[in-house]
């Protein structure tokens, strides 16, 4: 199983027809001179049990988007059984905060509970897909205002002639199963921005442009096919020991924004095993990619939402996959364990900050 498997788990009022929705920022009317939001992946019993990650969030946030609490194998342990506890806790918490909160997602091929393995036909995918859709975006139809439509379609290694990563959706559905689900998502919520999230574009391989260039190639086919596709989420789990191709993503960029999409970056960190053991050398450098990579993005467009997967080092997915062999703790994130910001922190606030 893929690390990816493992990811803890667990936007707009007031739009015209024919308008593309976009993420309600903030109570404000947006303005190419407003502050980009700055937003974190929450664990929402933390908020509850940790008071220095409950300050933490109120400090530096303002959007929040669940760890888990909206991917199958947690909303669904059973075919006929949603379970919205915490959900619907991380949206009162966000909504008693002046916070906007993002949905985390619809169609994936990992976190699947294990009853979806006797889904065999394109009939009975058809049904599980448009239950769940109709299901969870109707109960937040309005209150939820971004969805990650579809994560992670493409494969890691996208070849020309099959690019799609595997999943039962992708099986018995074909690549269809995403017009499906950003149709049916538009009919259940037209004022919700609909997001195509991905990760594996940022470094000078041929690996990542592979990936963007398979990328690129399925979402001209989505816009030619009028599937409202309204932004792309960016991931930016970006591996510390390489280099930000920074020209590559630009261009790729600019490509995605020419065709009228929004971007936003949807679950940045960056992964330190690989790089030295100084933590003060460490810090500077997972600035120094978050940087690189925010930069990239920025000399295109202003991204409408950045957003890291967890707030601090003490909370991180990142140790299950990628644990340093030195023994020492990894420092993926703006905060340390300690609730301090680092050199990460001092670039997104930047980044992020309201221009004259």
């Amino acid at each position: 199983m893929r690390r990816r498997q493992f990811v803890l788990g667990g936007l707009s009022a007031g739009l015209g027809a024919g308008a593309t929705p976009a993420l309600a920022l903030s109570k404000a009317k947006p303005s190419p001179r407003a502050a980009i939001p700055f937003g974190a992946a929450i664990r929402v019993d933390l908020l509850r049990d940790d008071l220095d990650y409950r300050r933490a969030v109120l400090g530096n946030c303002q959007l929040v988007v669940g760890e888990g609490g909206l991917k199958w194998i947690d909303l669904r342990p059973q075919e006929n059984q949603f379970v919205f506890d915490h959900p619907d806790r991380l949206l009162a918490f966000a909504d008693a905060n002046g916070m906007r909160m993002r949905g985390h997602t619809l169609a994936w091929y990992a976190g699947m509970p294990k009853w979806t393995e006797a889904i065999k036909t394109k009939k009975a995918a058809e049904h599980a897909l448009y239950e769940h859709i109709d299901t969870v975006v109707g109960r937040y139809k309005g209150r939820i205002p971004s969805w990650d439509v579809v994560n992670e379609a493409i494969s890691d290694n996208p070849a020309i002639e099959k690019p799609m990563r595997r999943s039962i959706w992708q099986d018995l559905l074909g690549t269809q199963h995403i017009d499906m689900a950003f149709r049916r998502t538009a009919a259940v919520d037209p004022q919700a921005q609909l997001v195509l999230n991905d990760f594996g574009f940022e470094n000078p391989t041929d690996q990542c442009r592979a990936k963007r260039t398979a990328f690129l190639r399925l979402v001209k086919e989505l816009k030619d096919r009028d599937v409202p596709v309204h932004a792309i989420g960016l991931q930016g789990h970006l591996p510390g020991e390489k280099e930000i191709d920074r020209d590559g993503i630009s261009r790729f960029v600019a490509e995605l924004h020419g065709m009228g999409l929004a971007i936003l970056v949807t679950e940045l960190d960056v992964i330190d095993d690989k790089l030295p053991a100084d933590s003060l050398v460490r810090d500077e450098i997972v600035a120094m990619r978050a940087e690189a990579f925010l930069q990239a993005i920025g000399d295109v467009c202003r991204p409408e939402a950045v957003l890291t997967w967890g707030i601090t080092d003490k909370f991180t997915w990142v140790p299950i996959w990628f644990s340093r062999k030195d023994g020492r703790p990894n420092r993926p994130l703006p905060l340390d364990a300690n609730y301090r910001p680092k050199p990460m922190m001092r670039v997104i606030n930047e980044f992020t900050r309201a221009r004259p």
